[in-house]
């Protein structure tokens, strides 16, 4: 079977499950609250940028959970051993539920990028004025292509994992609060972390060594190596 018809089968799968449809409209929803409440705050070290998308702190998290119900999905009820029966060429299936995770979160990133610029530059009216065309551009895209990532980063540990459950046990209390508190106690490694290094691309001006597409990269790298750990537990473990 070649990859067009494996791609369509998964994409029926993702919009036919409501929780999925759910948290695509979370991540337009949750973004752009939390950046409306933000823009409104303009103390000290005042980002404009970073206060119109900050939502998208909150926001990635509805899309690691849109990539983590996805495949954990496939190990419930044995859905999975449904799959590879009719699609045996592992990773071929494997790279296929990938692009239809990573399609309508691009799109959907897209669209919360615009809305979100759109409802953070009325709320901070002339504090916004300063933004110049190709910052916020930077800023659309970087959202839409940080959320993806990170959907694509959940996905493939959960494949790995073979748990939702455990994914999420990890990954939001790590982007929530560990994250955070590693960037406090050590200087610029912690900017190397998925989450500090994709957001870069979401500030005005950074002070670290990293550019915002030099951290988009490195998000990249991460998303990577949790799609090929997955991949590999896929091809190798028992369905």
């Amino acid at each position: 079977m070649t990859f067009a018809p494996v791609f369509h089968s998964e994409w029926i799968k993702i919009r036919t499950l409501r929780s999925l449809l759910a948290a695509l409209a979370a991540i337009l929803a949750v973004t752009a609250l939390f950046s409306a409440l933000a823009s409104s705050d303009t103390g000290d070290d005042f980002d404009p940028l970073f206060s119109i998308f900050f939502g998208v702190s909150f926001g990635q998290i509805a899309a690691i959970a849109f990539g983590t119900t996805a495949v954990s999905s496939e190990f419930q009820g044995g859905a999975l051993r449904l799959s590879l029966a009719a699609v045996p060429h592992r990773g071929r299936w494997f790279a296929a539920k990938a692009t239809a995770i990573a399609a309508p979160v691009l799109a959907v990133g897209l669209v919360t990028g615009v809305v979100t610029l759109l409802v953070g530059r009325a709320v901070l009216g002339a504090e916004a004025d300063g933004l110049g065309w190709a910052e916020q551009i930077r800023g659309v895209v970087g959202c839409a292509v940080y959320l993806t990532l990170m959907a694509l980063f959940a996905a493939g540990l959960t494949a790995l994992l073979r748990s939702g459950t455990a994914t999420l046990s990890i990954l939001i209390p790590f982007l929530l609060i560990v994250s955070f508190v590693i960037g406090d106690m050590s200087n610029n490694i912690a900017d190397l972390l998925p989450d500090r290094a994709g957001q870069v691309a979401l500030h005005e001006t950074w002070d670290g060594a990293m550019g915002p597409w030099t951290g988009l990269a490195v998000t990249a790298l991460w998303t990577a190596a949790a799609l090929a750990a997955g991949a590999w537990s896929v091809r190798r473990r028992d369905a």
